[in-house]
């Protein structure tokens, strides 16, 4: 008020020129002089107008005042909306373990298990198909040391980049979609990896249906466990790994009852060979195609659908999973009484907004990306699983490979030696086997109709000789001299079998195109025999794990399994012939398996329903990358020494075992 006790107008009053806060100050006594008014008006005292500057030192502009309260209330909504977000995240957890109480268990969690057991099993059948047909197919395509082993190693590749890929995908697009794209991928390249004669498209084939088969473990035990209340968790996912072990006695005994009958093969035409080998893919599709078609009848996973706002669709499959149970049960009467369900508001965390608001494309992708490789590689999980895996896969080549170098060498030992034998007008008309001939010569013989093994002619004369309808395998001929010699459709190739050999008036008619098909191996026998023992030896562990992941816990499981199938190792030591390494490979699996088991649930259980797929697969990813690496490093010493295999084998258990009982306990935690 002024002197006279009149009240100047505010900012926008009576058309006067003062600012809201101007009033908060206390004028000076005597009122405000009309010629000090006047002054600053115009502006030109200078003493005045200096006055007038200091009187406003310190206070702030109206445009600072006014974006400040625009930011505490931004700030402010922005706390709102976090706590909000975070009680509808909690109450949605809750919600939906209460709704699947109320559905129980019944029906269709058991018809969904078995669907989902044959995906299950046929990512299983995979892991040993590419194993079973290399001895028949590196002789049906010719293929080499390197190219054998390239096989082998882009199997694995393709799976890890599988996992990864589809992982990820599984939580944008939908479980059942992708495992669906999964394993029809699987199947399409499978059957055309049947029909492939060359190498260079196997190999191809092979890839793209590893690529679509590595998908399945991330997605399955995702899509199974969101179906699944929390007392019910711990234990139908054990009894859903027992699939992966179906999987590898089917492989086991289809190759053992298919493979060794070269009768079974077809031809088309002159071209194309459909060797009994190619019959065995075609059978090992068949747990992929039962799950492929079952996956057509089963629904989304409500919890996905809840998770990306899509309420509808989630309540009419809980609603169908509520009636499908209650009517298998005799309680028909029974209705499904949830009307509304939670639906969470998914949002980035503080850095990430920041950066979609002020970054560029590339440094959100970087962003959101890196943020989700912290959430997964802080966890312990994936460095216990790491621990696991190189021992697990590296003693799951270890052994077989073991096996067939004590073969080798027991064969090797049973080798007869010729020494400067001379043959002169003799018909050869029986298989010769296992033989070394040295400094030997060979005078007008015929060698017609046989099939010569492992043999092995050094510094031989072969003078007018003939050879016809030869089939041989692991044969050679080194610095020999072939004079006035015809061969007449055989295997006898002059470029591959001959080595360092002098060709004088030798003669190649109508040789024989392929490499020979041997299907009477009995290494080969031997093989499927271990592999299938080796998965019925993880029966045991498997119920084990089953009946007890929920009254022990999974850190016992995981950590009692890793620490005893350590143990075990050092009985390797004792290991001297064919039969105690089958036993010991036996020991260690059913030891071992549980701890797989384990792994498996919690991992379902400690990472959130919106990136539990995307965490699953990075976890297998870096697993299958850990497997290469062990299997590689562990076949390197075949034959040099077993001390140490055992050590690494030995010390990775330990370390995991222990590292275990840093995981968090899951066992009765709801999913988030």
């Amino acid at each position: 008020k002024g002197q006279q006790g009149t009240e100047i107008p505010a900012y926008g009053e009576g058309g006067g020129q003062q600012y809201p806060y101007q009033t908060d100050f206390p004028q000076p006594e005597g009122g405000v002089d009309e010629d000090a008014r006047s002054d600053v008006t115009e502006g030109h005292d200078e003493d005045v107008e200096a006055m007038y500057e200091g009187e406003y030192q310190g206070i702030p502009h109206p445009d600072e005042i006014k974006a400040a309260q625009r930011a505490a209330r931004a700030e402010a909504r922005k706390k709102a909306r976090q706590a909000a977000a975070a009680t509808e995240e909690e109450d949605l957890a809750e919600q939906y373990e209460n709704i699947m109480e109320d559905c129980g268990h019944g029906r269709f969690q058991w018809t969904l298990f078995l669907v989902l057991g044959m995906a299950l099993m046929a990512d299983g059948v995979d892991g040993f198909v590419v194993g079973f047909v290399l001895p028949s197919a590196e002789k049906d395509m010719c293929l080499s040391n390197a190219n054998k082993g390239m096989l082998g190693l882009l199997v694995y590749v393709s799976m890890m980049v599988g996992a990864l890929v589809w992982g990820g995908l599984a939580d944008k697009m939908g479980r059942r979609k992708c495992l669906i794209f999964c394993l029809a991928i699987d199947c399409v390249f499978s059957f055309l990896s049947c029909f492939a004669q060359g190498y260079g498209f196997f190999i191809f084939f092979r890839f793209c249906s590893g690529f679509g088969i590595g998908g399945t473990i991330p997605i399955v035990y995702t899509y199974f466990a969101e179906f699944l209340q929390m007392d019910k968790r711990g234990e139908h996912l054990s009894w859903l790994c027992m699939f992966w072990m179906f999987g590898g006695l089917y492989a086991s005994f289809t190759a053992w009852g298919v493979i060794p009958h070269y009768g079974w093969g077809f031809s088309l035409g002159s071209e194309y060979q459909i060797h009994s080998w190619r019959i065995f893919i075609l059978v090992c599709m068949f747990p992929a195609i039962i799950a492929l078609v079952g996956l057509v009848f089963m629904p989304e996973s409500p919890r996905f659908l809840l998770e990306n706002a899509r309420h509808d669709e989630a309540w009419m499959i809980l609603r169908q999973v509520h009636d499908t149970n209650w009517k298998a049960k005799g309680e028909p009467e029974r209705v499904f009484t949830v009307s509304n369900i939670t639906t969470p508001k998914n949002q980035d965390d503080e850095f990430i907004e920041i950066q979609s608001d002020t970054g560029t494309a590339f440094q959100r992708w970087t962003v959101r990306h890196m943020t989700l490789v912290k959430q997964v590689t802080l966890n312990h999980l994936i460095a216990d699983a790491l621990f696991l895996f190189p021992s697990y896969h590296g003693l799951s080549v270890w052994f077989p490979d073991m096996i067939k170098y004590m073969q080798y060498e027991e064969y090797e030992s049973k080798v007869k030696l010729f020494h400067r034998e001379r043959v002169e007008r003799f018909h050869f008309n029986f298989s010769l086997v296992n033989q070394i001939h040295k400094e030997g010569e060979y005078i007008h013989d015929k060698f017609m109709n046989i099939e010569i093994k492992s043999v092995k002619f050094e510094d031989s004369l072969f003078e007018n000789c003939y050879f016809e309808d030869i089939k041989s395998t692991n044969t050679y001929f080194e610095n020999c001299t072939i004079k006035n010699t015809v061969f007449y459709n055989t295997d006898l190739w002059e470029d591959s079998k001959f080595k360092d050999c002098r060709m004088e008036n030798a003669t190649f008619l109508h040789p024989k195109k392929g490499c020979h098909l041997n299907f009477q191996e009995e290494n080969d026998i031997v093989i499927y025999m271990v592999s299938f023992l080796g998965s019925l030896a993880t029966l045991p562990g498997n119920i084990v794990s089953a009946l007890f992941m929920d009254k022990l816990g999974r850190i016992k499981i995981i950590g009692g399994s890793m620490l005893i199938s350590s143990v075990g190792t050092f009985l390797l030591l004792l290991s001297f012939n064919q039969g105690a390494v089958i036993c010991c490979q036996c020991l260690f699996y059913a030891t071992s398996v549980a701890a797989w088991n384990g792994l498996e649930v919690i991992t379902v259980e400690v990472y959130p329903s919106a990136k539990r797929c995307t965490a699953f697969g990075v976890l297998n990813g870096s697993c299958k990358l850990a497997a290469i690496i062990g299997s590689f490093i562990f076949a390197k010493f075949i034959g040099i020494t077993k001390i140490v295999p055992i050590f690494l084998a030995f010390a990775s258990l330990v370390c995991g075992g222990l590292l275990a009982t840093k995981l968090p306990d899951t066992r009765e935690k709801i999913l988030e």
